[in-house]
């Protein structure tokens, strides 16, 4: 089968799903937004992009080196840029970092061209995931465990502001937790449908 054969015969294959929508994944740092992200966009056969690696690219360095030299207000105003830019492509499954949801204006870009999930997790299950990792900015402070219980308590009213929610309770693997986003997308025939439904 010559190249042009074999890619004819995988453009004729059907996707399993088809997405209308970006779907963007929000919630607090260590909920599994890139990892689950990256296994939803693998199950519905759609790219997977990390505004924070996008960040990272264009400025060619770490979000805490942006965070260190620019500040919080400098990486927020990039990270609306991004996020505004990577809505206008094609339907995608896009991770976002911790905060992003919290501007209003990211919200409003959010819900006109895509759908945010949020990944609800709790406190302990967050602290069991974040607290040996030193790459998590506004963790770095005297008391890493009281300043995420207070980001906890601050975030959560504007995460619970999203178009979905899904329990990250009980503990699953990445590949359910993937399951049980699809699972929640379906019951919204506007951003997904099964292909051959």
């Amino acid at each position: 089968m010559s190249d042009f054969q074999q890619s004819v015969a995988e453009d004729a294959k059907a996707k399993p799903f088809m997405l209308k929508k970006t779907v963007v994944m929000v919630g607090m740092m260590g909920a599994g937004k890139t990892a689950v992200g990256r296994a939803l966009a693998q199950h519905l056969d759609v790219p997977f992009l990390d505004s924070d690696q996008e960040i990272e690219t264009a400025a060619n360095m770490t979000v805490p080196e942006i965070f260190a030299r620019d500040g919080e207000p400098f990486f927020r105003a990039r990270e609306t840029e991004v996020i505004s830019r990577l809505l206008q492509g094609k339907p995608c499954v896009l991770s976002t970092g911790g905060g992003a949801f919290l501007a209003p204006a990211n919200r409003d870009n959010i819900s006109r061209r895509g759908v945010a999930v949020w990944l609800d997790a709790d406190l302990d299950l967050l602290w069991t995931r974040v607290r040996h990792r030193d790459t998590r900015p506004l963790l770095r402070t005297a008391d890493p465990k009281a300043t995420l219980t207070s980001l906890y308590a601050e975030r959560v009213p504007e995460y619970s502001k999203a178009d979905l929610r899904v329990s990250c309770a009980p503990p699953v693997s990445v590949e359910n937790m993937a399951k049980r986003v699809t699972e929640v997308l379906l019951t919204r025939p506007d951003v997904l449908e099964k292909a051959n439904a």
